[in-house]
């Protein structure tokens, strides 16, 4: 397993955090400085600034309704970063992202594995998204975003769009591409009011307030652990 695999599992850094702890040389294998990209086992003697890797803390798995101006960084010089928001005691992490512009649900946690396994392209798990957009659109609007648009050098998947309103709209997308839904409208002549995210998998935002968050309940837990594992797994919510 890759190095930053590895060690963003434990829980205690990101990806990022651990590529500069490599640049850096503080992190060695075995006596030996790592290098980017190298690979370890759980046999390897993996240490950080000379210390071993922290056993990993008691997993967490959160549900926030996040509101506009709220920014997805782990940096905290960023001002309005979703860390200093949520002040949890214990380092989490987003499942995905939400721009700062944009509101609705985010799964946080510190299980690297359940995050990677949920954001896999491959997987083809479900986001749905409630769209305002600042004009109303025609029923070829909503085909065209459904049969996919060309954004990023690519054409985007095809997905389930329905209409709410003269110009409101429900998306459920399978992929995750960089502001996605907002480059998609933009890309056909329309710009995004208001983008709410309602629901990941089996996960929806019933029942938050914006601005909330509460931890997942044991039967969100199970199902969604059933959906990406295929069984369930010893797990609890965190609280």
């Amino acid at each position: 397993m890759r190095i930053n695999k590895y060690m963003s599992l434990s829980g205690h850094w990101s990806r990022r955090e651990i590529d500069r702890f490599i640049e850096e040389g503080s992190i060695t294998v075995n006596g030996s400085v790592c290098v980017r990209g190298q690979d370890v086992s759980e046999e390897d003697a993996v240490l950080v600034k000379g210390m071993p890797i922290p056993e990993k803390p008691k997993p967490v798995y959160i549900a926030l309704n996040k509101p506009p101006g709220i920014v997805c960084t782990a940096v905290r010089d960023v001002r309005n970063n979703l860390f200093e928001y949520m002040d949890y005691p214990v380092r989490i992490f987003p499942v995905g992202r939400l721009d700062k512009d944009s509101q609705g649900l985010l799964i946080m946690t510190n299980d690297g594995d359940i995050s990677n396994r949920i954001l896999r392209s491959e997987n083809s798990h479900e986001k749905e998204y409630v769209v305002t957009v600042t004009k109303p659109f025609g029923d070829e609007f909503l085909e065209k975003m459904g049969a996919g648009v060309a954004i990023l050098g690519t054409v985007t998947n095809p997905c389930k769009v329905s209409r709410i309103s003269s110009d409101t709209f429900r998306i459920i997308l399978t992929q995750g591409l960089n502001r996605q839904i907002r480059r998609m409208c933009k890309e056909l002549g329309f710009y995004v009011k208001r983008l709410e995210r309602i629901r990941i998998m089996n996960i929806n935002l019933e029942g938050i307030e914006l601005g909330v968050w509460r931890h997942l309940t044991d039967d969100e837990m199970l199902t969604l652990f059933e959906k990406l594992y295929g069984k369930t797994r010893g797990i609890t919510s965190g609280k």
